[in-house]
């Protein structure tokens, strides 16, 4: 697997030691640092993993000039991650991330060679598109995946999705009245880290079985 880019600042937790390194990238409006993000990273290095935050060219440019721009096109994406599985290496590697970042990481989850893919939040299709999923190679993905997903997510709610014949590989975690980024409603009578960590506990024990 070739990469035409250059490997982007990697941000990097947990033991070296690890069994696995998990390789994390944001979603589309917001940077590698989030809460969010901040959360899982810490969370699985605490367990024991090596986790690679990293950030796309337009992130990376916003982070330094302060302006916003919007995502790369899918290439620029794409050969963003391949670079950095071709610096961290695919043998002990899982990848994914936030929304838009794990959508990015599924599609090169079988060229890659990676053990498996964590998708937090998955976009499977635009907000209020329900009409044009963006699943096609959600069909035939053959990489061992865990997507943990909002059951009112806007982008992919519990009952929208459950209607699809995704590939058997693929494993859907429910968070219950969770929006996009699993956050439910406080009448639902859970709370938001409840669902965050039952998401990464469920994340745990998907790399365990990775390892």
């Amino acid at each position: 697997m070739n990469s035409k880019a250059a490997s982007p600042k990697l941000l990097i937790l947990g033991p070296k030691s690890a069994p696995l390194t998990v390789a994390l990238a944001h979603g589309a409006g917001a940077p590698m640092d989030t809460p969010f993000m901040t959360f899982f990273a810490e969370g699985l290095a605490q367990a024991g993993y090596r986790t690679a935050r990293f950030e796309f060219p337009y992130m990376a440019a916003r982070r330094a000039s302060g302006a916003r721009k919007p995502p790369d096109r899918a290439p620029v994406l794409l050969d963003t991650w391949r670079a950095v599985i071709g610096e961290l290496g695919g043998e002990r590697l899982a990848i994914g991330g936030k929304s838009m970042g794990g959508r990015m990481a599924s599609m090169i989850g079988d060229e890659s060679g990676v053990r498996g893919l964590l998708c937090l939040g998955y976009p499977f299709y635009g907000a209020g598109r329900k009409d044009k999923p963006r699943i096609e190679h959600l069909l035939t993905l053959k990489t061992p995946t865990l997507i943990c997903q909002g059951e009112r997510d806007p982008m992919g709610d519990r009952e929208s999705i459950s209607a699809l014949k995704l590939a058997r590989a693929i494993r859907v975690r429910w968070l219950p009245d969770g929006d996009h980024d699993l956050k439910p409603r406080k009448a639902s009578g859970h709370t938001h880290a409840e669902n965050l960590t039952d998401a990464l506990d469920a994340t745990c024990a998907f790399l365990a079985a990775l390892a």
